[in-house]
């Protein structure tokens, strides 16, 4: 079955609140192009309402139930993001909320089984978003520590666990059935295996982005390391980046990034799992497990007021990840040889270990 591409308007939306990620999805077959990159409007139209600190938490919150309903065909009721998209800073993501409606509607031109794929993954992703606005808007049941009545932090690792999947291991697995029910649906692939993988995958690139945005958050009140492994470091947010506790948190630290490594470790198994043949699918994985790798090793080597800088690849890091790649990638002795194999041997030596 042919698959329409995203209408005009949506595609030029897409190329403006999408940045890197841009780029992936033209690399990726036409038959899911449309599909992935609607997807990508519809979860950050949620993550934009999330995020408008400007409007009140209970406002947010009953926008982004009554979007996921919407999304999930639960009701017809016409959205207005009016007020939401005048609090917008950036004027492509005030227009993403006034085409909320336009995005849902292109919904509707995919077949059956697509748009079930892609209403079943936003529907993982927006119940994370409405759990993370209760928790830390104090609409939830999550409390402050003890000693801290400013900060919120997630309560224990499952919780964290339960977050990173809901908000992007879930987009390993609709990755996953959309590539395979479209690109490759004939290939002899061991399917748990790979689906096992991407869900780590999607985690990885989670948890580098909660590890390099960590200073950031702090300064909005959250926390996602959790409390638990905090009150065992004898650690507590608000003194997390203190120069008094900088060996504990250090410590603390590299034991996530270690965690996030070994995901992408095994998002680069997942990368190499694909079907040699698949190359524009291979490039669109091997991008972001190479950017995340190369991110983990600037985080590992920053100092804590380093860090509160946002610590992140340059441009023409990005650009050298992706034109390495590209050129590597009809050759599989230097493909197999990028700066991602060696970390990766590296991080199933310590899982070994473990």
């Amino acid at each position: 079955m042919s698959v329409t591409p995203l209408n005009e308007s949506l595609d030029g939306l897409l190329q403006q609140v999408s940045r890197s990620f841009y780029l992936t999805l033209r690399i990726l077959p036409v038959t899911v192009r449309p599909q992935i990159g609607l997807a990508y409007l519809l979860a950050r139209t949620a993550d934009t309402i999330a995020d408008t600190d400007l409007v009140p938490a209970e406002a947010r919150l009953t926008a982004l139930q009554a979007y996921r309903e919407r999304l999930l065909a639960q009701n017809s009721v016409i959205l207005d993001f009016g007020a939401l998209a005048g609090n917008q800073a950036s004027p492509a993501e005030a227009q993403l909320l006034q085409n909320a409606e336009c995005a849902l509607a292109e919904l509707q031109s995919f077949s059956t089984a697509d748009q079930h794929l892609i209403r079943e993954v936003l529907g993982t992703i927006t119940s994370g978003q409405i759990l993370d606005l209760r928790r830390f808007s104090g609409l939830g049941t999550a409390t402050a520590h003890p000693a801290n009545t400013r900060i919120i932090a997630l309560e224990t690792g499952r919780d964290l666990d339960d977050y990173i999947y809901r908000v992007a291991g879930c987009v390993g697995e609709f990755w996953t059935k959309i590539c395979r029910a479209h690109v490759f649906p004939e290939a002899r692939l061991d399917d748990h295996q790979l689906m096992e993988d991407g869900i780590r995958f999607g985690k990885g690139l989670q948890l580098v982005n909660i590890l390099r945005d960590l200073p950031q958050d702090l300064k909005k009140n959250r926390c996602y390391l959790p409390m638990q492994r905090l009150d065992e470091a004898s650690l507590f947010p608000e003194i997390l980046l203190s120069p008094v506790k900088q060996d504990e948190f250090r410590v603390l630290y590299h034991e996530y990034l270690d965690k996030a490594e070994g995901h992408l470790a095994a998002g680069w198994r997942y990368t190499n799992a694909l079907p040699y043949g698949q190359f524009r699918v291979r490039l669109a994985c091997a991008w972001p497990v190479l950017i995340g790798l190369r991110t983990i090793k600037k985080l590992r080597s920053a100092s804590v007021s380093r860090l509160q800088q946002r610590v992140k690849l340059s441009r023409g890091e990005v650009w050298w990840v992706i034109f390495i790649s590209s050129l590597t990638s009809p050759f599989p002795f230097f493909w197999r040889r990028l700066s991602a194999a060696s970390m990766v041997k590296a991080v199933a030596s310590r899982e070994k270990l473990a």
